[in-house]
């Protein structure tokens, strides 16, 4: 993994920018030899963060709708739900 100080980083933000798109190779960032952060490709954090997060938001809409989907104890059939809720014979 390639490191970067925070005056590397000021100076030559552009090649750092540069490599990055070239590489894809994420780049640790640090601030007097002290690990501060990575900056990782726009790819990279898609596929770990942003599809992850919609993944989950997936799965726990389809955790939700499978629990609304149980059948219900009232053996009374949709239809007549139905008629009576219009008020219908």
């Amino acid at each position: 993994m390639k490191r970067v100080n925070a005056l590397q980083l000021r100076q030559s933000l552009g090649k750092v920018i540069a490599g990055l798109e070239k590489t894809g190779e994420p780049i640790l960032l640090e601030k007097g030899r002290r690990p501060v952060g990575v900056i990782v490709s726009l790819r990279d954090f898609q596929e770990r963060f942003v599809e992850r997060a919609a993944a989950e938001a997936r799965t726990k809409l389809i955790e939700e709708m499978d629990r609304l989907a149980t059948t219900s104890a009232d053996p009374t059939p949709v239809v007549d739900v139905l008629r009576d809720l219009r008020g219908e014979a």
